[in-house]
């Protein structure tokens, strides 16, 4: 136990046990796990050969979890504001990444989307966008945890000319990534609207077989449903429901217009829903009835979406809104309260992606995937409640440290592995670029 480490915060929010915050207690890990939580005393007993990293003003809680996002469209941020989500895509978008996506373009925005994540607080994100190769080499450079799922469509992109070579390349994918450390994999068809039947059957084939998530945008706003019914004669659900998809595998993104007979039937099938309220509140796309989902038992998590429709990828920020959605959508201040959305953000995501044995908590035996949030700051006086400062008043800024399987990759405001200096210079070009800048 050569690498021995005790952390010292002031508080620690291990998230299980449900609501529990601890005070004067001490967080061991070695080796990437977490070897133990104990009261300081205890600890110095026990651990006495352990190097300590004091914590002061302090709260030490798991890493969160982003469960949606689109990493290299980072590089997109403020590029197309105010539109909606229609708008936006066919207008401004698509365009955009047809004259301008490729494997240098991808690598580079997910090298930016890390960065940022680490430094707010996120430990774990899901990702799905053209060239994953490319993301995972992004994210490596920094040292984020992933799901990097690969986009199926039904017409052609930088990546892919037909929804048979977008499986394809999907299948040669999911080869190359085998035994990569922190990362797992998936399918991602876009929505209903842009995969076929055929498609579909063929994802849901390959799912099964190779035992992979599909992770899907769906129910995005009542244009796409409205749409969908024009052309199809039914809801999105009822045609996925019909193809097989509405499955435990399905892990649905956005989830803003859903009936009561719907959300059984996503109940009964294990559904997955990722909630992205920043991002559908910026495209006026709905808002998913968290609190309903919930209560039927469904797993939800959060997400931030893309930079290119947040604009940022703070998951406190997102996490608070989604509490105060959930009240106001409700008339009831107890719909979502300070611990429910701390809890979607780090456990909630963690079985949203199926890793909930490894991270989400802070327990022994699971990965050392740990933040430290400082309270000490003029803005968080006094303080009451942590719980409530981290729900409330907290954003990305005000973490000091991050852990991703016992590695400090962000401390003291430092980032430890990202090249910010080289990062900031990669970007300037690729404004200049996507500008028309000479």
């Amino acid at each position: 136990m050569a690498n021995l480490e005790r952390l010292q915060p002031q508080w620690l929010l291990p998230i299980r046990p449900s609501a529990t915050l601890l005070t004067d207690h001490d967080l061991v890990h070695d080796g990437g796990q977490i070897v133990a939580i104990l009261p300081r005393k205890t600890a110095d007993q026990d651990y006495p050969q352990a190097t300590c990293l004091p914590l002061p003003g302090k709260v030490l809680m798991p890493g969160l979890i982003n469960c949606h996002g689109h990493a290299a469209m980072t590089l997109l941020r403020g590029y197309a504001d105010d539109f909606k989500l229609m708008t936006w895509l066919n207008d401004y978008i698509w365009p955009a990444e047809a004259k301008w996506v490729n494997r240098e373009f991808v690598e580079a925005g997910a090298w930016l989307a890390a960065t940022e994540m680490v430094q707010s607080g996120t430990t774990c994100a899901a990702d799905s966008y053209f060239y994953p190769e490319s993301t995972v080499a992004g994210f490596a450079k920094v040292g984020v945890r992933s799901q990097v799922t690969t986009p199926i469509l039904s017409f052609p992109s930088a990546w892919a000319d037909s929804e048979q070579q977008y499986l394809d390349k999907s299948l040669n994918f999911f080869e190359w990534a085998v035994g990569r450390p922190n990362l797992t994999t998936g399918f991602a068809p876009h929505a209903p609207y842009t995969v076929s039947d055929t498609g579909f059957e063929q994802i849901l084939r390959y799912s099964e077989d190779l035992d992979l998530t599909i992770h899907l945008h769906l129910h995005e706003s009542q244009e796409e449903i409205t749409l969908h019914q024009a052309e199809n004669g039914n809801r999105p659900i009822a045609r996925l429901q019909a193809l097989g998809l509405i499955n435990s595998r399905l892990q649905a993104v956005h989830m803003t217009d859903l009936t009561e007979i719907e959300i059984d039937q996503l109940a009964a099938a294990k559904v997955r829903i990722a909630h992205c309220p920043e991002s559908n509140l910026k495209l006026a796309s709905g808002i998913c009835p968290t609190p309903r989902l919930l209560s039927s038992g469904i797993i939800v998590g959060l997400g931030t979406d893309g930079a290119a429709s947040n604009n940022d990828l703070d998951m406190f920020q997102e996490l608070r809104t989604a509490a105060m959605l959930a009240k106001l959508t409700t008339g009831d201040p107890t719909a979502l309260d300070a611990f429910s959305a701390l809890e979607m953000a780090t456990i909630g995501g963690a079985k949203f992606l199926g890793l909930s044995d490894l991270i989400g908590s802070l327990e022994p035996g699971k990965a050392a995937d740990m933040i430290a949030v400082d309270l000490s700051d003029i803005r968080h006086q006094p303080v009451y409640h942590p719980m409530s400062q981290l729900a409330y008043t907290a954003t990305g800024q005000d973490v000091t440290h991050t852990w991703v399987a016992g590695c400090l990759l962000y401390a003291e405001r430092q980032h430890h592995s990202s090249d910010v200096a080289a990062l900031t210079a990669e970007v300037a070009q690729w404004q200049t670029k996507i500008q028309g800048i000479s």
